[in-house]
């Protein structure tokens, strides 16, 4: 028997299988195979230090050429990473059949005979008439949980159902919503409340007026400016990139954030917000929206807005007392998800406005816009709501008959509301790349 054994699983440079017989050995309890791999005049590393011997082994410290064996396991068709073994150098004779066993993350080398040798102070042998520690149960999912524990209970709002569930993913958006109708003749609905009694200073709202459509070419006209935003996606996202940027850069809670934090705000799919106004300075200049002047000129012409007109442009339209908040909505993408309906603010003295992004040229569907019912009566904010804080309708189910899909096309890229004459809720199916609200 060779005097000389490494026990390792790594890899040895220009091996050659031993052609001698293979062995077997006991590997954590399960039979594993040896193959033996003999490896000539390879070098003997120096041991850092002399650990204690195992089981009467004697390691060495020597540094001459010897001919090393290396044992590679294989247990379960899978090669033992070489973390899991502990690498020593042993010299000795011919021995009974030595087995070995996992007991932690190293491997150590015990006989099978059951032979005596030296073991640490305060570790227990194989002989001791204690009873052992049972093993740890590990037949049990880490997920199941103890026996004795109670099912958790859960807040209302909360249902059985994973996210998948709940929000299923959709392999072709487009397809799903080109099959909804916009529904604008929905009949209006009405509060059960509102049905038993009709306080004096509420207001019925005329018909035609919950939702009104408008075009760029109505707000901007002889440019073309609808032809060219519906047609052409690079000019799309270079208004949305400008603006965005624009805003970004001009926003005093933006201004200590690093380059860093200031990118992964301004990825396309990131949501944003700040405000509409413009500054202006001494001399009445108004100074904000330098990009979006650029890419306006660029594609309209020189007789095109500049980017803060085009804002202040779209702002007006929100009221004589609007909260400049501005916002760029990206929302969720490719799942269907359960309608959440709301107000924004209960407000009746302004007007919301929407500029809608299509994700693709010449897009004349839903999806786009914010989904609506509309109101038989105004809504406004009980006494004592928060200003500017959202009116949630959570338990709130509203029939399909009831609900808008505003339709996003050519002559119809912008729409406004008043908040108090609608509930809306973001889209169950959004198709768009985003939605920019004014308010």
């Amino acid at each position: 028997m060779l005097n000389q054994i490494k026990v390792s699983i790594s890899s040895l440079p220009n091996r050659t299988q031993h052609s001698k017989p293979q062995h077997s050995c006991q590997f954590g309890g399960a039979k594993a195979k040896m193959t033996h791999y003999l490896r000539r005049d390879f070098p003997l590393p120096v041991c850092p230090r002399s650990p204690p011997s195992p089981h009467g082994f004697t390691c060495t410290r020597d540094t001459t050429r010897y001919t090393w064996l290396g044992l590679v396991v294989h247990h379960n068709s899978m090669k033992l990473s070489s973390t899991s073994l502990l690498l020593f150098c042993v010299t000795c004779s011919p021995a009974p059949a030595a087995s070995f066993s996992s007991s932690s993350s190293t491997t150590q080398l015990h006989l099978a005979d059951g032979g005596t040798s030296p073991r640490r102070p305060g570790r227990r042998s194989s002989t001791d008439s204690r009873p052992r520690r049972p093993p740890p149960n590990r037949s049990r999912s880490r997920n199941t949980p103890p026996a004795n524990t109670q099912t958790r209970r859960r807040a209302p709002h909360q249902f059985d159902h994973t996210k998948a569930d709940a929000r299923p993913f959709l392999l072709d958006p487009a397809t799903y919503v080109k099959q909804q109708s916009p529904n604008e003749d929905a009949p209006c609905f009405v509060f059960a409340e509102d049905n038993k009694e009709i306080p004096d200073d509420s207001k019925e709202v005329p018909e035609g007026t919950h939702i009104i459509s408008l075009s760029l070419d109505e707000l901007f006209p002889d440019l073309e400016f609808s032809q060219k935003f519906c047609s052409n996606k690079e000019f799309r996202d270079g208004i949305r990139n400008a603006m965005r940027e624009d805003i970004f850069d001009s926003t005093p809670t933006y201004a200590r954030m690093s380059e860093k934090a200031r990118k992964m705000l301004l990825l396309p799919d990131s949501s944003l917000q700040g405000k509409w106004t413009s500054k202006v300075d001494s001399h009445g200049e108004k100074l904000r929206m330098h990009k979006l002047t650029y890419v306006l000129k660029e594609n309209l012409g020189q007789k095109a807005p500049t980017g803060d007109e085009f804002m202040e442009t779209l702002g007006s339209l929100c009221g004589l007392q609007p909260s400049a908040h501005w916002i760029d909505i990206v929302g969720i993408m490719d799942r269907k998800i359960s309608h959440s309906w709301h107000q924004d603010t209960g407000r009746d003295d302004s007007r919301t406005v929407l500029l809608g992004f299509p994700k693709q040229d010449n897009y004349d569907g839903v999806g786009v816009f914010s989904h609506f019912t509309k109101l038989k009566y105004e809504r406004t904010a009980p006494e004592g709501h928060p200003e500017n804080a959202p009116i949630l309708y959570p338990d709130l189910c509203v029939s399909d008959e009831f609900i808008v899909k505003p339709r996003f096309a050519k002559g119809s890229e912008i729409i406004m509301f008043r908040d108090v004459d609608s509930i809306h809720s973001a889209p169950d199916v959004s198709y768009r790349t985003s939605v920019m609200r004014f308010m």
